[in-house]
This record gives C-alpha cells, sequence and structure tokens, in this order.
C-alpha cells in the first residue's frame, strides 16, 4: 500500500500532535496510509522537504526561527524546488498575503476547522498528483535540451495562481 508523507512544522509538540491528527483523517478518503515528517521550525523543515520530498507540509505561521513563510519560500525557491502542496496555518487572516507570498498553495486561520484542513489537503493532494510530471528538458535549470531562443519579447504578466483562502 502506498504512504502519503506529509511533513509537520511548529515549534510547539502539541500543536503538531493536533495537526496529526487532522491530516491523519485524510487515510481513509485516500485509501492510503499517512506518515509524518516532523520538524521544530523552518530551517529544519527546508532541509527535511527537500531530503525526504513529502506528498504534503503543513506549516504552523509562529514556527521558531525561520517561521512558516521562510519555509515556504525556501522550499519554492530551492535550486530543485518542491513542487508538492504547502498549507499555512496563521495566527491572524490580515496574514494571508504573506502566505501567497511565500508560495503557499493554501492557509487557514487560527482556529482551524479539523475537517477543513483535511478536504483542502486531500484537494491538493489529487490536484498535485494529477498533474503531469516535467519532462527532462523542462526541468529547471537543464538546458542541455533546448534550442537557442530569441529575445524574449514584453509579454503580458502571467496571472497568479489560484489561491484560496480560508477562514
Amino acid at each position: 500500500m502506498r504512504r502519503v508523507k506529509v511533513l509537520l512544522v511548529s515549534p510547539d509538540a502539541e500543536a503538531r500532535d493536533l495537526l496529526s491528527i487532522s491530516v491523519g483523517s485524510i487515510e481513509r478518503r485516500l485509501g492510503e496510509r499517512v506518515s509524518f515528517l516532523e520538524a521544530r521550525d523552518g530551517e529544519q523543515g527546508a532541509r527535511i522537504g527537500l531530503r525526504e520530498r513529502p506528498d504534503a507540509v503543513v506549516a504552523d505561521e509562529i514556527a521558531s526561527r525561520a517561521g512558516a513563510f521562510s519555509l515556504a519560500r525556501d522550499l519554492r525557491g530551492a535550486v530543485e524546488p518542491y513542487r508538492g502542496p504547502i498549507v499555512i496555518v496563521l495566527e491572524r487572516k490580515h496574514d494571508a498575503w504573506l502566505a501567497r507570498w511565500s508560495g503557499a498553495d493554501a492557509w487557514l486561520v487560527r482556529p482551524i476547522d479539523p475537517f477543513e484542513l483535511a478536504d483542502r489537503l486531500v484537494e491538493l493532494i489529487q490536484a498535485y498528483r494529477a498533474r503531469p510530471a516535467a519532462r527532462p528538458a523542462e526541468q529547471p535549470g537543464d538546458q542541455s535540451r533546448e534550442q537557442p531562443r530569441e529575445q524574449p519579447r514584453e509579454q503580458p504578466r502571467e496571472q497568479p495562481r489560484e489561491q484560496r483562502e480560508i477562514a
């Protein structure tokens, strides 16, 4: 049976336990076991995330040292970026813009509804799995198969990917 690997990031062990209970409920819906990786802060979370490549990351905004926003930026901006879903648990709804800026796919504001977290995580994991895998020539930094390009022309700005605030 396939496993869904989820990285939980929070300085608070009790918060990680509560997140694991909520996230663990996705087992039945996905028909797969859920296993957890844990980190106390964003720095440790980034190292684990880039090394282990979990299926999803759920991070507490108030992670000490480097927080959830820094974690998301580090994962998305790495040489080999993490492309899986990132969900951030916010203390204040006013920080939603930071979650969007950091590259998070979703965010929830405390107190979180555990069912809402599970629902959103299932949606994100299924959408991530449905995306086609990048071909070798499309991998970031791999220009060995690319053809020379013309000078870039002014392109219209790309619309930001759909972000949904869960309050």
